[in-house]
C-alpha cells in the first residue's frame, strides 16, 4: 500500500483555506452530534435507572459506571494547571523539540495528567483502594502459592457457584492479567498502591507507544501533532487507576514493535516480527477481547506491504498459546466459559439495546470531543480512498470497537474495557487543523476535569 505523500499545513496563516473552513464547521457539528448523543445516553439512563425497576442498568450514572457524586480536591489545581501549560506550549513544542525529548516530555505529561485527576479523590481512595477489593486481581494474589496449579484448575472457578469462585475480574480475563500482579507481588512489589502506579506508569506507555508507531510507519508530521493530545487523553481517568490502563500501555508497545519489524532489514526484521508476535500473543491471555487487535496488526503490515513479517508473528504468538496450554490453560475453554459466566450475571442483566449505542457516548466521552472531530477526518479520507498511516491504524481501531460493540460481549463499561483499543484513535488528532489544537485541548482537559468531579468512577 502506497505511503500518502505529506502535505503542507494550509491552516498555519491567520486566514484558513475556505475548504479548511468548511471542515472546520464539519468538525464541530461532529462534537456537537457526539455531545447530543451523551445528553440523550445520560437522560435515557436516568430514566430507566428511576422509573423502569424491570431494567436494570447497574451504572448510575451511565453511559458511564460510576455514581454521580460532585466533588472537590486540590489535585484538580494540579490537574489544571498542567493542562494550561499543554494548551499553551504543547502543539508548539511539539514540533520543535527534537523526537526523543518531544515523546520524554509527553510521557511525563500523560502520567502527571493521570495522577493528577486519580488524585482528586486522595491517594487512598483515587489509587491504593481502586485494585485492592473483592472484586479484584489482588484479592486473588495470595492464594497463588502454585502458579501450575492455578493455570491447570482455572477455568474450573470461573463459573458462578463453583467452588472457590474467582474474583470478578480474575473470573472475566485469561488467567495472564492475574499473572501480571502475581509476578509483580513475587518481586516484591505487593499492595494497592504499587499496583495502582504500575498502571500509570506502564498506561502512559500508550501516549508514546502510538506516536512511535505513526513515526515508524513513515507519519512524523502526524505523530507530532498528536503528542499533546495524547498527554491530555481524558481516557486517563479509566488508567489511574484499572488494569485496562495496563493493558492499554502493554498492547500499544507491541503494536509499536510490530511496527518496527514492518520497517526494519535483515535479520532484525525477523527478530523484532518475533518479539511482536510473542508480546500480542501474550496480549490475548490478559483479554479476551485482544484477538480483535487482529485488525490493527493487519493494517500496519499491510501499510508497509511487509507480509513476510506477518507468519513470523504468528509463530511468535502461537508459541504462547502453546506454552498457556501445556502448562495447563486452553484459551477457547476459558473463552466459553467466560461467555457463559456473563450471561449469569450482568450480561442477562443489562438491556443490548440500551448500551449498544451508549456504549459509544461512554467512548466519545473516553476520547472526547477533539477525537471524535478527528475521526470524521479519517473517516471522510477512508470514503475519498485517501490512504495514511493514520487512516488506517484508526480504521482498524474503529472495526474492533464496533466488533465488541455489537457483540453483546461490552455492556457498559466500556471506557474502561474499551482503553487498549481507543488509544489509537487518538492519532485522529492529528488531522485537525494546527491552528485550533489549543481550542480542541482545552475541550480535551474539560471533558476530563468535569467528569472527574461529577462522577466517583470504580476506576
Amino acid at each position: 500500500m502506497a505511503q500518502a505523500p505529506a502535505t503542507p499545513d494550509v491552516d498555519s496563516g491567520a486566514d484558513a483555506h475556505p475548504s479548511e473552513r468548511r471542515g472546520a464547521r464539519c468538525d464541530l457539528l461532529a462534537a456537537v452530534l457526539a455531545v447530543g448523543l451523551i445528553a440523550i445516553a445520560t437522560a435515557v439512563g436516568a430514566y430507566l435507572n428511576r422509573a423502569r425497576p424491570d431494567v436494570v442498568l447497574w451504572a448510575p450514572a451511565a453511559p458511564l459506571y460510576g455514581r454521580w457524586e460532585p466533588r472537590f480536591g486540590l489535585a484538580v489545581l494540579f490537574a489544571a494547571l498542567l493542562a494550561v501549560a499543554v494548551i499553551a506550549w504543547g502543539p508548539g513544542l511539539a514540533e520543535r523539540l527534537r523526537w526523543r525529548p518531544a515523546l520524554a516530555l509527553t510521557y511525563v505529561g500523560a502520567v502527571g495528567w493521570t495522577l493528577s485527576l486519580a488524585l482528586i479523590d486522595g491517594w487512598q481512595r483515587g489509587l491504593a483502594e481502586r485494585l485492592d477489593n473483592r472484586w479484584e486481581y489482588l484479592d486473588e494474589v495470595p492464594g497463588v502459592t502454585d502458579i501450575s496449579a492455578m493455570l491447570t484448575g482455572f477455568t474450573d472457578r470461573i463459573l458462578l457457584g463453583e467452588p472457590d469462585t474467582w474474583a470478578t475480574h480474575v473470573a472475566g480475563h485469561p488467567p495472564g492479567a492475574l499473572l501480571v500482579f502475581v509476578w509483580l507481588d513475587r518481586v516484591g512489589l505487593s499492595g494497592g498502591g504499587i499496583a495502582a502506579l504500575a498502571c500509570v506508569l506502564v498506561g502512559g506507555l500508550a501516549a508514546v507507544a502510538v506516536p512511535v508507531a505513526l513515526h515508524t510507519l513513515g507519519a512524523p508530521d502526524a505523530a507530532r501533532r498528536m503528542l499533546p493530545f495524547a498527554a491530555l487523553f481524558p481516557g486517563a481517568i479509566w488508567i489511574g487507576a484499572s488494569a485496562d490502563g495496563l493493558f492499554a500501555g502493554y498492547m500499544a508497545c507491541a503494536v509499536a514493535v510490530l511496527a518496527f519489524a514492518a520497517t526494519s532489514k535483515g535479520p532484525s526484521r525477523h527478530v523484532l516480527a518475533l518479539l511482536a508476535g510473542v508480546m500480542l500473543g501474550f496480549g490475548v491471555f490478559l483479554s479476551y477481547g485482544f484477538v480483535l487487535f487482529g485488525p490493527l496488526a493487519l493494517a500496519v503490515v499491510a501499510y508497509r506491504r511487509a507480509w513476510e513479517v506477518l507468519p513470523v508473528a504468528v509463530v511468535g504468538a502461537l508459541a504462547v498459546v502453546a506454552v498457556f496450554a501445556l502448562a495447563g490453560f486452553w484459551w477457547l475453554d476459558g473463552y466459553t466459559t467466560v461467555v457463559e459466566r456473563y450471561y449469569q450475571n450482568l450480561g442477562a442483566k443489562r438491556p443490548f439495546e440500551y448500551w449498544v449505542w451508549a456504549n459509544l457516548a461512554a467512548l466519545a466521552i473516553m476520547i472526547g470531543f477533539a477525537v471524535v472531530a478527528g475521526i470524521r477526518r479519517a473517516v471522510a479520507d477512508l470514503l475519498r480512498r485517501r490512504w495514511s498511516a493514520v487512516v488506517l491504524v484508526v480504521g482498524a481501531a474503529l472495526v474492533a470497537i464496533i466488533a465488541a460493540d455489537v457483540s453483546g460481549l461490552s455492556k457498559a463499561e466500556t471506557e474502561r474495557i474499551w482503553l487498549p483499543f481507543a488509544v489509537w484513535l487518538l492519532p485522529a488528532a492529528a488531522l485537525l487543523p494546527r491552528r485550533l489544537h489549543p481550542a480542541w485541548l482545552t475541550a480535551q482537559a474539560s471533558v476530563a476535569v468535569a467528569v472527574s468531579l461529577l462522577v466517583a468512577t470504580p476506576w
